[in-house]
């Protein structure tokens, strides 16, 4: 099971707030309008070394009973099957509302954890007015400010009591690719054309795939598990309520992947919907790649692969490292080395080298390109190794760690992906003293 939490209940009572102190960022849009998060926001967290993926949903506005039936129900119980954890917020200073205690009465069915968490507890009063709550009869309430962050350590320390620091797997070891990205780019025609049958249904019906589809697949001698999950799209697009649960299922793919096939269509390029996936993969420390599918529809001269790059590039910025290949799965063009791509960047993600190689290979870089000295002091980076992680992790030694800035560390990334590869991963650099 993915670590995966939600955040419910109705409209204006703080879970985009609550969403932004849990991944310490100002990314959802927040307002006193009920109803301004419409599309989902994916976040991810951090706490006590446990990561975790955060979703804040819209805030559930009912007209009548039928409405909320049909609305509420449906959503929150695709949230009960796919989260590890829900919070079920609500408001302190307005106290108990019917629309909390129908909200109740849905979670009530699941035996998932559920937290009731008072927001807007930023006073002693409101803290003390929280325990109405309790009424409800869903055991310990927390009462927190989202605003100012009291009271969410507390509620933190229990949510990450339900995340596993990782389970023994019979297919450990193996390969797992997912293929991610947006409805209708041919994600599951790409898994059958490998597969050479009718694995995925495929139409052209945006939304046919649900659930996350894993295969065990052997190809040039290599096993892998192939993931083939639903379309990541915005939720104003949607009608349906399944909605939620597709792209559940896809973050719980790409937590659970070595490497994140991304697939786009030609015609439409790299969207923000697969940039937050890209930036998601690669926090999660995830092997990257971009295959960009029905380029048989593009006219082309000799460059345009080349100005397709440079325009998918300029939108990656600092993660120019993520390759990118031109496929057509229905003619099945390149499908075959997309897939040798992929566990190409597998191979890059458990590559390890060797101390002496490191240290002889980078120090003379080093010398002929020393860190810029900072206020009159010099930096010396002594001694270099990589570090066990999930992903090529370096450490350099030196006598002033503070003081090495993000463009020299840019230069460093850039002078290891020179000589040693590692096409396709994220490589992380940590500075220590000496």
């Amino acid at each position: 099971m993915a670590n995966i939490v939600a955040i419910v209940g109705r409209p204006n009572v703080g879970k985009s707030t609550l969403f932004n102190r849990l991944i310490e960022k100002r990314k959802a849009i927040m307002d006193d309008e009920p109803g301004v998060t419409r599309d989902r926001h994916y976040g991810y967290g951090e706490w006590t070394g446990k990561h975790f993926t955060v979703i804040d949903t819209g805030g559930y506005v009912t007209g009548s009973e039928d409405k909320f039936e049909s609305q509420i129900r449906s959503q929150v119980e695709v949230a009960l099957e796919e989260c590890s954890v829900i919070l079920f917020m609500v408001d302190s200073f307005a106290g108990l509302t019917d629309l909390d205690k129908d909200f109740a009465r849905v979670l009530r069915t699941s035996d998932k954890p559920v937290y009731i968490v008072a927001n807007k507890a930023d006073t002693t009063e409101r803290v003390h007015m929280s325990a109405e709550f309790y009424a409800l009869g869903m055991g310990e309430v927390y009462p927190i400010s989202a605003a100012n962050g009291s009271g969410t350590g507390e509620l933190l320390d229990e949510i990450v009591t339900h995340f596993d620091e990782g389970q023994e797997d019979p297919d450990a070891g193996i390969p797992r690719l997912a293929i991610l990205g947006r409805p209708n780019v041919g994600k599951s025609s790409f898994l059958n054309a490998l597969l050479g049958k009718e694995r995925s249904i495929v139409t052209d019906e945006a939304g046919t795939t649900r659930d996350a589809v894993n295969t065990r697949y052997k190809l040039y001698g290599k096993d892998f598990i192939l993931t083939d999950t639903a379309g990541i799209r915005k939720k104003s697009r949607v009608k349906e309520d399944i909605e939620f649960y597709s792209v559940l299922r896809a973050i719980q793919a790409l937590q659970d992947s070595d490497v994140c096939i991304i697939l786009l269509d030609a015609e439409r390029g790299l969207e923000a919907q697969d940039m937050s996936i890209i930036s998601l993969a690669s926090k999660y420390n995830k092997g990257i790649m971009i295959m960009v599918n029905k380029w048989d529809l593009i006219e082309k001269d000799s460059k345009t692969a080349d100005q397709y790059k440079k325009s998918v590039y300029a939108k990656l910025g600092q993660m120019d490292w993520i390759p990118v290949i031109f496929t057509s799965v229905i003619k099945k063009q390149r499908i075959f080395q997309a897939v040798e791509m992929a566990i190409g960047i597998y191979e890059n993600k458990e590559k390890k080298v060797s101390t002496s190689k490191l240290n002889d290979t980078i120090l003379p870089e080093i010398e002929h390109n020393p860190p810029p000295a900072i206020k009159g002091k010099y930096i010396k980076i002594k001694y270099i190794t990589q570090i066990p992680s999930q992903v090529p992790t370096f450490a350099f030694f030196c006598n002033l760690p503070q003081y090495i800035k993000a463009p020299y560390e840019r230069f460093l990334e850039n002078k290891i992906r020179k000589h040693f590869g590692f096409e396709g991963v994220p490589v992380r650099l940590f500075f220590r003293k000496k």
